[in-house]
């Protein structure tokens, strides 16, 4: 579709997107007033500081997790967390079951991510926490745990100015220059990109793209963030995906660390049309974060687990409702779009397959003809159209006309035109907006339309869409009162041809993005939206109509309605559950495609629902890992089931026990085998992603020696026996020295100070050479060992030798294993 998400959209998303001016830098006097508040404020400021950073070098040191949280309403402190839950009802039983445990526990709230940390203990004091999770609370607690460390996000209350910590996005982000000028051009720009850049201002998208490619071609030195930004911007809203991921992926290797919120946005969504969807869910992690802090990077996206989004997303992508769809015969090389029933077997829809034996008009955004309204004849029995002509005289003109709406006695029409009176009406920015324009049927003829009272020369309105009884109408709009791009709001349709005053549906319909195309039924509503989970681009959605007349949760309609492309307005009769949507999606005949669907009604319901689905991606990358081996083992590790990852890293398990534990083991060459524990839980399907690490990112470099890097190996006080926890690091190493044959290693050990000087050494030598007894019995040649020695406290890694007070965090990071490669 070669405009900016619909090809009515695109007059309706140009006027939507493109209203951006530029915007002043602070003022001197206001750097200087934050600066005299942050020297008075210095010595707070170095203490937390202080803290935190002596918290982070501790946690890495002993390799616990830690996020750091401002913005919840809870007590500052370090929370030791065991797990994340996205149900409240979820939290709270296991707080209770850990509350009998003996543990104070309890639950966080995260309102960003709508996610509950549930915890097992509260310190104030980083040091504490830290020893805590060193010694899995004295001993007590063997699962994975880590440190919430929540900090307060309070304003300082004082008269004087704001502080620039909490002025840094709220204030400053709104005096920052917009993309497109904070970013200058480098070179000295050529005629070429000049035109480029007028078509792109001018919004003749198709025709910037070109010249974009040929200056890109001629080589890097025209690499300037701008050009290339714009580049994958045309593509982007010439929804040629492809080629938007392409300069995108450029744009983000080349100024990752400059790419805007908005420019992430657009990244995420063209990997998503082309299919990555892996990468896609870590930079809308990103993106999520630059909402709420610029500065952002990927690494604080990577850092969080998968978010309930993610989870949905992984549904939408493991699921197929039951839908026979079909692409009609009356397409063309051009866009169909817009359907809507009229009277008797008619339906109405717009197109831009002109079809006059004149010289046609092109709309310069994407190289089309304009569109106009036709109308065709419905065979209610295969759902073709067949004779289309052009609509009334008295509505189709030269410009845009598209998506209509009627009364349900066909009397009235309302559609979407641009905001035209002898030629194009255009804002003080240069955008000609649209407009929702009614006609009335007289003596059987359509009469010239007018427009609805609540138009505007400042903004867009369009996709009109009337209730079944005709007492409501429902449209989209960029007007104030919006809360993304475009929003959905509704008038009631009074006595007269008055309205009432345009109301928003909220933010349980509408996105800070895009919603359109609104269609609603007796009992549901229909839009599309690019804010909501999706598949790729614009995905339809449904929300089912409540008793007190609002809406319940939007749910995207899945595959196959949905692609990894643009669908969009979608209309059915919910009697005999058939209908019509329009889409870009791969294997069309033109640009929108006009598809028929019917839904089909399941005879029988399978009695068994219970499934496990995934995606394998690595661990850095977020790239999907395809025909991955992928083993289903049951509580006692007996394989149940295998298979190999299909093409885009999913797997799939069926018809399997309710409420019952498995495990997911991954193998891949090259790669740690990952083993995943999940329970199944009662006719449904539960989703999981498992992340592979390669084994090459075991082996660091310290101090200018090589090292096998493993977790702590642990031992039981005065004990040389390898402990299970032990045994998996181990297990890792053996992987890693089994895939490097050559590999040889000397083993070292170490104890902390405490204790006599003569047994420490005993006992870590024989730790040491319990260590390398287990490698042996792994399969590891003997000489393939140089040797396996305990130093005791010979070789303190701190301050920690006896002669100070340490803590049992700082002790412990003297207890160690140590694994040096001596060749390879």
């Amino acid at each position: 579709m070669k405009f900016n998400i619909n090809i009515l959209v695109i007059p309706f998303l140009l006027l939507f997107c493109s209203n951006v001016g530029a915007q002043t830098a602070p003022s001197t006097k206001t750097i200087q007033e934050y600066g005299d508040l942050a020297s008075s404020i210095s010595t707070v400021e170095s203490t937390t500081s202080n803290n935190s950073t002596l918290f982070e070098e501790a946690a890495e040191k002993n390799d616990i997790p830690h996020r750091k949280l401002t913005h919840l309403n809870i007590k500052d402190g370090y929370y030791i967390i065991a797990g994340v839950y996205s149900k409240n009802r979820n939290a709270k039983k296991v707080v209770k079951k850990n509350k009998n445990k003996g543990y104070d526990s309890g639950y966080i709230h995260n309102p960003e991510n709508n996610l509950n940390y549930v915890y097992l203990a509260h310190y104030t004091d980083w040091k504490p926490a830290i020893d805590a999770c060193t010694s899995n609370l004295e001993g007590h607690y063997n699962k994975s745990i880590w440190i919430l460390n929540s900090a307060s996000s309070t304003p300082i209350e004082s008269n004087a100015p704001i502080p620039m910590e909490d002025v840094t996005y709220a204030l400053l982000e709104s005096q920052k220059p917009a993309d497109n000028e904070s970013h200058s051009d480098p070179i000295n720009k050529s005629k070429l990109i000049q035109k480029a850049d007028s078509y792109f201002d001018k919004m003749w998208y198709a025709e910037a793209a070109e010249l974009y490619e040929q200056a890109l071609s001629k080589g890097e030195k025209y690499y300037s963030f701008e050009i290339i930004q714009k580049a994958g911007d045309a593509h982007y809203f010439n929804t040629d995906m492809e080629k938007a991921y392409h300069w995108y992926n450029i744009l983000y290797e080349k100024y990752g660390k400059e790419m805007s919120a908005d420019n992430i946005f657009k990244y995420a969504h063209s990997l998503k049309g082309t299919g990555k969807y892996a990468r896609s869910k870590r930079l809308m992690r990103l993106y999520n974060r630059k909402m709420k802090d610029p500065n952002a990077t990927m690494a604080d996206a990577t850092s969080q687990k998968a978010l309930p989004n993610e989870v949905i997303l992984d549904e939408l992508r493991n699921t197929k409702q039951e839908f026979d769809i079909q692409n009609l015969a009356i397409n063309s090389k051009y866009s169909e779009f817009g359907p809507m029933f009229h009277n008797e077997g008619q339906l109405v829809y717009s197109s831009a397959n002109d079809t006059s034996i004149f010289t046609t008009r092109k709309y310069k955004w994407n190289n089309q003809p304009y569109l106009d309204l036709y109308v065709a004849k419905l065979n209610e029995e295969s759902q073709e159209l067949k004779d289309a002509l052009k609509f009334s005289k008295a509505v189709n003109t030269k410009y845009h006309e598209a998506t209509v709406t009627f009364s349900p006695d066909n009397e009235t029409m309302y559609f979407t035109r641009n905001n035209y009176g002898k030629k194009l009406k255009r804002d003080n920015k240069g955008v000609n907006h649209l407009k929702i324009y009614r006609s009335k049927k007289i003596d059987g003829e359509w009469t010239t339309a007018t427009e609805v009272p609540f138009n505007s020369d400042n903004y867009s309105t369009g996709h009109p869409a009337l209730s079944p009884d005709g007492k409501k109408l429902y449209f989209v709009s960029d007007m104030p009162g919006s809360i993304g791009q475009t929003d959905i709001f509704v008038v009631d349709v009074l006595k007269g041809g008055q309205f009432s005053e345009p109301r928003n549906l909220g933010p349980g319909i509408n996105t800070e993005r895009k919603e359109m195309f609104p269609f609603i039924s007796n009992e549901k509503l229909y839009f599309s939206s690019d804010g909501h989970v999706s598949l790729g681009g614009l995905d339809i959605f449904e929300a089912a109509i409540d008793d007190e007349g609002g809406f319940m949760e939007a749910k995207n309609l899945g595959q196959p309605i949905n692609s990894k492309k643009d669908d969009f307005s979608y209309i059915i009769n919910e009697e005999n559950q058939k209908g019509f949507f329009a889409s870009n999606r791969m294997g069309g005949k033109g640009d929108d495609d006009l598809y028929s669907f019917k839904r089909l009604k399941i005879e029988e319901v399978p009695e068994n629902l219970n499934a496990i689905a995934g995606v394998i991606t690595e661990l850095v990358t977020g790239d999907v890992m395809p025909k991955t081996l992928v083993t289903l083992l049951d509580e006692n590790n007996i394989k149940l089931k295998e298979m190999v990852a299909n093409e885009d890293g999913s797997f799939l398990f069926e018809d399997l026990e309710g409420n019952t534990k498995y495990t997911i083991k991954v193998t891949a060459n090259d790669y740690f085998e990952e083993t995943v524990a999940v329970s199944t839980e009662e006719n449904q399907m539960v989703n999981t992603e498992v992340a592979m690490r390669r084994l090459k990112e075991m082996i660091a470099v310290e101090d200018g020696i090589r090292k096998l890097k493993t977790e702590m190996i642990y031992f039981d006080f005065d004990k040389s026996y390898i402990k299970s926890e032990s045994a998996k690091e181990l297990d890792k190493l053996v992987q890693v020295m089994t895939e490097y044959p050559k590999m040889v290693i000397k083993i070292e050990s170490h104890t902390d100070s405490r204790g006599k000087r003569a047994y420490n050494k005993y006992l870590s030598d024989k730790r040491a050479k319990s260590t390398r007894d287990y490698i042996i019995s792994k399969g590891i040649d003997a000489s393939r060992i140089q040797s396996a020695i305990g130093y005791g406290e010979e070789k303190l890694i701190n301050e920690c030798d006896g002669t100070v007070r340490c803590t049992e965090a700082s002790h412990l990071l003297n207890r160690r294993s140590e694994f040096i490669i001596v060749a390879m």
